[in-house]
Parts: structure tokens; sequence; C-alpha cells
């Protein structure tokens, strides 16, 4: 694990929120539930599930971590009726990518320029990192109310715990 409190905690939320998206995929009830259109709602469920992992497994697992995976973002946004296992394989693999990327991360990374400009802009890696996982966060959002909407089950899959994040206080 990386020395660097700040890669430590960022480590800690991708991962976090990695697992919760996990477990919205998992409470879909069948393979066709996540590619389900609903009104008003620009993206499908397993849409931002394929973005997701793949928008991590190039930006921190293959820019940072060197993992060798090479996006294609327009199929993110094409592909169609992915079954739920293969979306399961595929944040899965962004899991393993974020973590191993995170653990080995130099400190000094963080206060340097993010290795590609992003929307014609240069960002810290420290930066472009939060911004990163606040990504995850809002998309992961998303899902929930797509699963929800599209499936009339309100059953939370409790995606963003704080028990996930300190210590537990023991009582005295």
């Amino acid at each position: 694990m990386s020395t660097n409190p700040l890669a430590q905690d960022l480590s800690t939320l991708f991962l976090r929120d990695l697992d919760g998206l996990r477990r919205e995929i998992e409470l879909y009830p069948d393979d066709a539930a996540p590619w389900a259109e609903v009104p008003g709602l620009p993206n499908r469920g397993g849409t931002l599930a394929l973005h997701l992992a793949g928008n991590l497994r190039h930006f921190v697992g293959a820019i940072l971590g060197g993992s060798g995976y090479v996006r294609d973002r327009d199929l993110e946004f094409s592909a169609r009726d992915v079954p739920r296992a293969e979306m399961l394989e595929k944040v899965a693999a962004a899991r393993q990518e974020v973590e191993s990327a995170l653990a080995g991360l130099d400190p000094a990374i963080l206060g340097t320029d993010y290795p590609l400009p992003l929307g014609g802009r240069i960002l810290s890696t420290r930066l472009f990192l939060i911004h990163l996982a606040m990504h995850l966060t809002f998309h992961l959002g998303q899902i929930d109310y797509h699963r929800r909407a599209a499936t009339g089950d309100a059953t939370s899959a409790g995606v963003i715990p704080l028990s996930a994040l300190g210590r537990e206080v023991l009582a005295a």
C-alpha cells in the first residue's frame, strides 16, 4: 500500500464504491433489467457500469498503474444486453487494477501533472484522482436510481456506507 495518506484514502473510497457498484449490479433481478430504458433518464444502468469500469481501468489502471488495458469508450456507451456476469467481471478487473495502481503509487506523483491533458486542461494527478472518485460516486447514484425505477424495487444496496471508511468505536 502507498505510504501516502491521500493515496490510501482515495484507494479506500474507490474500492468501497466499486464494491457498491458490484452490489447494485447484483440487485438487478435479471440480465435484461440493467438495460431497461427509463423515461427521463439519459443512461441505462448497464451503460453506466461499463463506463465506470472502462474509465477507471483506463485512467487509473493503465495510465497510472501500467496495466496495459486499452479503452474502447465508444463501446462503453453503445454496447447493449451485456450479461450481468460479464459486467461483474469488468468491475472486478477495474477494482483489482485500481487497487494495484494506487498501492504502488509513488507519493510524489500526486503533486505532479496527470500524464494526459483532460478536456483541454492540465490537472494535477491529485485533483484528477479526486475528480475520478467523485465521478464514480455520481454515476453510482444514477445506477441506484435507474435500478429502483426500472425494477420497482426500493431495496438499498448500501453503496456508500461510512462503516467502510473508519475504525469502529468500541463501547465502554
